[in-house]
């Protein structure tokens, strides 16, 4: 600050901006009604037909000599003629109010300006402060927030342990805000009124509609608490809804009847940025997790959630394991990298089925006592179990994305590895394929002790490609060792290649272009030459 500055703030008043808290005067700090009783000018905002709730807050500590401006709103709902619509209205309201208290700071008078709430939490003296508080010494006063006194008066605890809490607007569009509740924890949606039924219909389509608790005018005398799901059409805007975080141990279901599931979750190729809103919600939404260790340890650990470690071969254990838990009523999240439907575990849990259902036939026509009756029935209930793919983010579209668009064009996917099918078949069908001129992605191409399948499939691709046909060799895409190499046909080397490696061979008509800035980009165009 200058020193002409620094003296006009010596000689200015100073903008207080005071949170009165949710409605009760007896919510208010101590503070926030020291300010009050002591600034010689009070500012409020309200509505254009003159109420304010912040003034009615503080009404019992406001004196017969004090200086009220009454900042009214140009518009709270509705149309209005403003030729730039309702943000320049707004903003044309703004620097109204801005240049009404300028004239009380200028004169050396201290202004408070009330706020429902907290003043930085939707609040509308932000917007003053914007304009104000680099010209005036300026102080906030926080506030109790309006969601702390909601879950107060509804009883919901909102968070434990390592839970996260979003704040979301009800102003947001159904499709935004509902995938925004998916990732969520816990949340509190705020700004209703008009925006309720939207609002409602996002909270169901996230699933979360059960959870949902609707609190109207909290710590108001005739406050409203209610199951969100018992409110429809539109709502006073001084409420708000709480999405509570699931309870551990999940509490039953309210008529006893099982919920089991199984859902088969895409984790994407690595990392949370990865994960998909739905995906996020699934894994949240278990009560046990089913998978390979490295997979689950990119699920953060929830409290009360249980886990169940496979190794990396027993696909069908797992399936199978999954299945049972959910026949008895058990939530399962079994986990896959990349996508669940490609090389991945939804085919093992849908073969695991299939196995249950045909050894519940014959259980069945053999069955000639109680027990094996009993056993019947078990098998049976497994393959009644609901199941849910939940897609994610393949391997191949990380590591196609970070080189460009290799897969621009036709192309097909061949996992090389042999244990659930011959080299026989695997060069059968690279034949066909490279015979074909796709694009070709492959999987699982070599281990520390499966090695021929991928040279024997680089030599078939070899009799039908030309030397320079780009080659990406992609590992651990998304990860901190990640490395990805542009090479060629010609000159690709196979001894980093590991199974956390995929690799995209090229057609006829793939291009490598220069890079300015490091590595070169690959892309398969769109159209296809005819041939006579």
């Amino acid at each position: 600050m200058t020193h002409a500055a620094d003296a006009h703030a010596r000689h200015t008043g100073r903008l207080y901006g005071v949170g009165v808290g949710p409605g009760d005067p007896e919510l208010m700090t101590v503070k926030a009604r020291r300010i009050i009783e002591r600034a010689p000018v009070i500012a409020y905002p309200g509505a254009a037909h003159g109420s304010s709730i912040a003034r009615s807050v503080a009404d019992p500590y406001l004196g017969a000599d004090k200086i009220e401006v009454g900042l009214r709103y140009p518009v709270t709902t509705g149309t209005i003629e403003h030729p730039g619509g309702y943000e320049a209205a707004l903003a044309e309201f703004y620097d109204d109010c801005a240049a009404q208290l300028a004239v009380h700071l200028d004169a050396g008078r201290d202004v408070a300006v009330l706020c429902e709430g907290d003043p930085f939490l939707y609040g509308s003296y932000m917007y003053l402060h914007d304009r104000l508080a680099g010209r005036y010494p300026t102080e906030v006063i926080p506030g109790v927030a309006s969601f702390s006194a909601a879950a107060a008066a509804s009883g919901t605890p909102l968070v434990r342990r390592d839970d996260v809490l979003t704040i979301l607007p009800g102003t947001l569009s159904p499709d935004v805000l509902a995938a925004r509740l998916r990732t969520s924890d816990a949340a509190v949606v705020m700004k209703l009124g008009r925006t309720f039924p939207a609002v409602r219909e996002a909270t169901e389509r996230a699933g979360l509609l059960h959870r949902g608790v609707y609190v109207e005018r909290a710590s108001f005398e005739g406050q409203r608490v209610v199951p969100m799901a018992d409110v429809n059409g539109t709502v006073p805007y001084m409420s708000l809804v709480l999405v509570p975080a699931e309870r551990w141990p999940r509490r039953p279901a309210p008529d006893g009847a099982a919920r089991g599931l199984v859902s088969v979750v895409g984790l994407g190729p690595a990392g949370p940025d990865w994960l998909t809103p739905e995906a996020h919600a699934e894994l949240a939404g278990a009560d046990v997790l089913v998978g390979y260790e490295t997979y689950l340890r990119r699920v953060p650990q929830r409290h009360g959630q249980r886990r169940l470690v496979f190794d990396n071969r027993s696909e069908l254990d797992r399936a199978t394991q999954a299945l049972r838990l959910a026949a008895a009523g058990e939530r399962v999240a079994v986990v896959s990298s990349g996508d669940p439907g490609v090389f991945a575990m939804a085919a093992a849990v849908l073969e695991a089925v299939e196995t249950a259902e045909k050894a519940a036939g014959t259980a069945r026509e053999a069955a000639g006592t109680a027990r094996e009756a009993a056993g019947t029935a078990e098998e049976a209930a497994v393959t009644e179990v609901e199941i849910r793919v939940v897609p994610g983010l393949s391997a191949m579209q990380a590591a196609a994305a970070r080189v460009g668009a290799p897969l621009g064009h036709d192309f097909c996917v061949i996992s090389l590895s042999d244990q659930l099918k011959d080299l026989a078949t695997i060069e059968r069908r690279l034949d066909a394929a490279a015979s074909a001129d796709l694009v070709v992605a492959l999987y699982n191409p070599a281990s520390r002790t499966r090695r021929a399948a991928l040279q024997r499939g680089l030599e078939v691709l070899r009799r039908h490609r030309a030397p320079e046909t780009p080659v990406i060799v992609a590992r651990a895409v998304g990860c901190t060792e990640e490395a990805i190499t542009v090479t060629t046909l010609a000159d690709v080397q196979t001894a980093v290649v590991d199974m956390r490696t995929l690799m995209i061979v090229g057609s006829s008509q793939t291009r490598i272009l220069p890079s300015g800035n490091g590595r070169p980009r690959v892309y398969t165009p769109r159209s296809y030459p005819s041939y006579e």
